[in-house]
């Protein structure tokens, strides 16, 4: 199965619903990725809006 992006919260997973905002509006095409590691520590996570450690695509289509 293929990883889809949440186009809400861009979230990468492989379900067919988002554990974070709970929708099903998930796209197939996605690109870039960013890995939050640390999120309260993180720049990138600040600028990106994230507050938890995951795995994002930088652009949903």
């Amino acid at each position: 199965m293929a990883e889809r992006a949440c186009r809400h919260c861009m979230r990468l997973l492989e379900g067919q619903t988002c554990l974070i905002c709970g929708t099903s509006d998930l796209a197939e095409e996605w690109s870039g990725l960013v890995i939050i590691l640390d999120a309260e520590r993180s720049e990138i996570a600040k600028k990106l809006g994230v507050d938890i450690p995951d795995r994002f695509a930088l652009k949903v289509r």
